[in-house]
């Protein structure tokens, strides 16, 4: 960790440059403080402020706000807030000071006339890569020419002369201050200095406890990232322990009968999930990285989603998100994406109940609550930061008709342990119909895109001489433009239909994921037999006699009732996986000469061996050439236990 801290020397003071309210200048102050062990510590704060802050700093990790009024103009005030967070390295510098027993002192000058600075700096997680003293060198580059206003003037004269009578008393004073005022401060401090004129008391300074609301939204570092810094102050927390089943809505059979499910609140488990971060970034003292900080935050996101939703986060989307919310940071000069920024990826790259997830967890502060020993507060990001960027989450929920259009229904949920399963004694089950339309229509459309693949596959294209043919093909004449030779194309018809239609989602080759195996026959003519592997029923109950599930590969054959049980079948026992089952079968149930078999990747050549033998030919789709969306709502499957249940299914089916 000392690789990345830099320390400016001036008579017995170490001066550290900081941003304010950044993560990684608070962990600075903590290494600086290890480095120096200071006799006395120094913070660019006003001593008119040393009372409040103090007790404010002493209610970490509750988080606290001062508040004061400061005078713009002759005859008017504005409400200055100050928030006291655990990330903010003048608040670390002073948690160390006071846990250590080492006199702490404020020698910044209190003004009102203060002007807004809006000066950009540098991401501070480059710190992580090339330490504090490069990052520190090119800001001042970058800074040379630009003249103090006069107010920064005065507070870094009065800064330099009460360093000067430190430095009297001390041998080894640790100085906080921020990196645009240090070199100043360091060039005065050898001049001699006057004592400056200020108030040497301010009245009406008031500290408030945080309301939990405002909390998620005003913290200058988002609130899990706040956390974690605070759990990472002292030694490791424990493996949070989640008795029961806690937020999962996956139970498995045994667990629900004998009534083992246990509710925690939700403030519990998202806490847990924090504890959970913060073991998982490296060993006590690690320097922590923010970069790994939002990989947990994500992760953590994903179980909760997974098991609210019953829907995985896939590799596809997990590296969409990272590679949007990086150039989404870069376009604002940033080398890691705000909160707002991962809100903005999480709900582009996958859903909005994904975003939802993941801001209810990124805005969580476990520590806050709404009373206190101090009266409480509501501020908005506008009175504290002067502006703010609103983002929307539509969550699929059902909604209660009977209610406003912002009233949202709770899903329904067992009166005792275990009650849902009681409707599956009944041996006979069913498919949800709404279900087996979409799915249906899905084939339908799947069968017409592998007929015009093969189309294309037969036609051709060639010069032309005599005829048109079937028309001009625009690209060979663009392609071959250099012959100055116009191309016609010739699309010859493909004999025969398409019969079978296989989706493989995930092969499934260790037979762990998909243990559900099933075949289904058309309940009438316009339905197809269907086989399928898909996840464990019993692993997720939504309803009395109702579960959800998840495909891992299907198989439609039209036309229906033809199909035997393609699970026992010993011809196809040389298949290694449930997906290989799947296309021997379509090989065999196909009535017409082609077969649709949609997956990551084609089949083995001796399958295609088969097909030949068999008169047959499997067109091959790539499953990543059709809607993500689509084939994420193609892939749920509900299985019910009895067709009474088709009546209430509606109520629990989301």
């Amino acid at each position: 960790m000392s690789h990345r801290l830099h320390l400016e020397h001036f008579g017995p003071v170490h001066a550290l440059p900081i941003l304010h309210y950044r993560m990684e200048f608070a962990q600075l102050v903590r290494s600086a403080f290890q480095q120096v062990k200071p006799d006395a510590v120094a913070i660019e704060l006003p001593p008119t402020l040393e009372l409040p802050f103090l007790r404010a700093v002493r209610r970490l990790p509750q988080i606290s706000v001062i508040s004061y009024q400061a005078e713009v103009k002759k005859g008017s005030s504005e409400t200055v807030y100050l928030l006291v967070e655990p990330a903010d390295p003048l608040v670390e510098a002073a948690r160390q000071a006071l846990e250590s027993g080492v006199p702490l002192h404020f020698v910044d000058v209190d003004t009102d006339s203060y002007p807004r600075h809006h000066e950009q700096f540098p991401d501070s997680y480059s710190i992580c890569r090339i330490g504090l003293e490069a990052y520190y060198n090119e800001y001042r580059k970058a800074a040379a020419n630009q003249l103090p206003c006069l107010e920064d003037r005065r507070r870094e004269q009065g800064m330099a002369f009460r360093l000067q009578g430190l430095a009297q008393k001390h041998r080894r004073i640790l100085y906080v201050c921020g990196m645009a005022h240090l070199e100043r401060v360091k060039t005065l401090f050898f001049m001699p200095q006057a004592e400056p004129l200020e108030r040497a008391r301010r009245e009406g300074v008031n500290v408030f406890n945080l309301h939990p609301d405002s909390c998620r939204e005003i913290l200058a570092e988002f609130p899990f990232l706040s956390a974690v810094y605070e759990h990472r102050r002292g030694p490791l927390p424990a493996e949070p322990e989640e008795s029961g089943a806690g937020l999962r809505k996956r139970f498995y059979a045994l667990e629900l009968i004998r009534g083992g499910r246990e509710e925690l609140s939700e403030e519990t488990l998202l806490g847990n999930a924090i504890l959970r971060a913060a073991r998982h970034l490296g060993r006590a003292g690690y320097f922590p990285d923010r970069q790994r900080i939002i990989y947990r935050l994500f992760n953590e996101a994903a179980r909760h989603y997974r098991q609210e939703t019953g829907e995985a986060i896939h590799i596809w989307q997990k590296r969409a998100f990272f590679r949007f919310s990086r150039n989404y940071a870069l376009q604002n000069g940033m080398l890691l994406p705000d909160l707002f920024q991962l809100l903005a990826a999480a709900r582009g790259c996958i859903d909005d109940n994904f975003a939802y997830a993941l801001c209810r967890l990124a805005t969580f502060y476990p520590w806050q609550a709404e009373s206190s020993d101090l009266a409480t507060i509501r501020l908005s990001p506008e009175e504290i930061w002067g502006g703010s960027r609103h983002i929307r989450f539509r969550p699929r929920q059902k909604r209660n008709k009977g209610l406003s259009k912002l009233a949202l229904l709770k899903r329904k949920r067992e009166t005792r342990p275990g009650e849902w399963l009681e409707g599956f004694d009944d041996p006979s089950i069913c498919s949800y119909p709404p279900e087996d339309i979409a799915i249906e229509d899905y084939g339908r459309f799947l069968k017409r895109k592998g007929s015009m693949q093969l189309s294309e596959d037969l036609s051709r294209s060639e010069k032309f001489s005599t005829s048109l043919l079937d028309g001009i093909d625009m690209r060979e004449t663009v392609r071959n433009i250099h012959e100055d030779s116009i191309y016609v194309r010739e699309q010859q018809r493909a004999k025969g239909g398409v019969g079978c239609l296989v989706v493989v989602f995930d092969e499934d080759r260790r037979k762990e994921r998909y243990p559900y195996r099933m075949t289904w026959l058309g309940e009438h003519e316009q339905e197809s037999d269907m086989a399928f592997y898909a996840t464990d029923p019993a692993e997720n109950i939504v309803g009395p006699g109702i579960c959800r599930c998840e495909y891992g590969g299907f198989l439609l054959s039209y036309p229906p009732r033809r199909m035997l049980d393609v699970w026992e079948d010993p011809d196809y026992r040389m298949a290694a996986s449930g997906a290989e089952v799947l296309l021997m079968a379509a090989l065999d149930y196909s009535i017409e000469k082609h077969l649709v078999y949609v997956a990551a990747k084609p089949p083995r050549s001796i399958f295609k061996q088969m097909a030949a033998r068999l008169g047959r030919k499997i067109i091959y789709i790539p499953l990543g050439s059709l809607s993500p969306h689509k084939l994420k709502q193609l892939r749920v499957l509900h299985v019910l236990s009895g067709k009474d249940k088709r009546d209430i299914a509606k109520d629990y089916v989301w």
